[in-house]
């Protein structure tokens, strides 16, 4: 019997400084169980070469990832949004976090492909998206074109992401406690992990910020210098899992997702940048070109707690509307909300931009 390859009706977008492909959720295996082997061999994992040439995937954690969307059933919520994290050499389906930069591509999909309505003339569109893996909500809210598109032109730009594209506004509601359910998942602004200092935190995805000085290296590592370093990746890993088991995320290192705790380290700027602190991170164990918001939120969040290590590394706020934390490829701003009677995170507001890229049929072996 002749072997033919399996299909089904996808949208491959950029999201902030990710890419993804989008499902909708009716196009899948009613059963979740099923779909792990389909992203895979979609995406082109696991490849020993770290390429992903035989699928769509980018051979770096940003862009080797999933997203599944459908209408909600919620009244209060118009769609709902899985992401899934797919390794690049192994077989990890993960589906343990959001991803941030993949938001921004939610609510323009969801207008695209018709399962939120627009009315004819309407300038611009507020989508309610639950994502499924957090039980958080965030409200995407962008310009539409004379078609009741998602408008693709504009003047904004955003770091790490060459040209300019129309604004979206990521508003995260209430994003504290993602996965602990704790702002603060071990009770302590400082924790002593592997004798370094870390401070744990769980505001939009549970993150993990040691300074960089404590691990006796520049704050301003460029991310092919992170990975080339003889030791570097590897201390940051055991203290990432050893943070996930005094987060409450596994009851044993081994077990800790490979997506969560992301882990980060900061520095003081130097005397010319134009940032409030600087930051290297971590995604799915690779050295990440920029940031992921999820950690942005986070460390906009620890740049406020006295005493930790994201606060020793702070300068300041030189803008009023936010943190401005500096990057390998730029610069991000993260405005947040707190509670004047709780000190809680009430909202985080990001800025990003996205972009439909192709829409039709993907393929892939059974």
């Amino acid at each position: 019997m002749k072997k033919t390859q399996s299909s089904a009706p996808a949208s491959y977008y950029r999201g902030g400084t990710s890419r993804a492909i989008i499902f909708q959720r009716k196009h899948l295996p009613p059963d979740q169980a099923d779909w792990a082997h389909i992203f895979r061999k979609v995406i082109g994992s696991p490849d020993p070469h770290g390429r992903q040439l035989d699928g769509m995937g980018g051979g770096v954690s940003s862009l080797s990832k999933i997203c599944v969307v459908e209408p909600s059933e919620d009244d209060n919520v118009d769609v709902d949004y899985t992401f899934v994290a797919i390794g690049v050499r192994d077989d990890e389906v993960d589906y343990s976090s959001n991803c941030g930069n993949m938001t921004s591509a939610i609510g323009p999909f969801a207008v695209d492909s018709g399962l939120v309505p627009v009315k004819s003339g309407d300038a611009e569109a507020t989508v309610r998206i639950r994502n499924t893996n957090t039980g958080k909500m965030i409200d995407a809210t962008f310009p539409l074109d004379e078609e009741g598109k998602a408008e693709t032109y504009g003047d904004f730009k955003i770091d790490g992401v060459a040209g300019t594209a129309a604004r979206i506004e990521l508003a995260f509601r209430d994003p504290a406690g993602s996965k602990t359910g704790k702002t603060l998942p071990t009770t302590s602004i400082i924790d002593t992990i592997d004798n370094i200092e870390a401070t744990c935190i769980d505001v939009g995805n549970p993150c993990v910020f040691v300074l960089a000085s404590s691990l006796d290296v520049p704050g301003d590592l460029t991310p092919d210098q992170i990975d080339s370093h003889p030791t570097l990746l590897h201390r940051l890993d055991s203290i990432r899992r050893q943070a996930g088991v005094a987060m409450g995320l596994a009851t044993e290192p081994a077990r800790v997702p490979g997506s969560i705790p992301k882990i980060a380290m900061v520095s003081p700027p130097s005397s010319t940048a134009d940032a409030d602190v600087v930051v290297r991170a971590l995604s799915v164990g690779q050295p990440h070109r920029a940031i992921p918001i999820t950690v942005a939120m986070a460390l906009a969040a620890a740049a406020r707690m006295p005493g930790s290590t994201v606060h020793q590394a702070c300068s300041g706020q030189k803008d009023p509307a936010g943190i401005t934390i500096g990057h390998p490829t730029g610069r991000i701003l993260v405005g947040a909300k707190f509670s004047e009677e709780t000190g809680e995170v009430t909202e985080a507001l990001v800025y990003r931009t996205a972009r439909l890229l192709m829409e039709g049929k993907v393929f892939w072996k059974p």
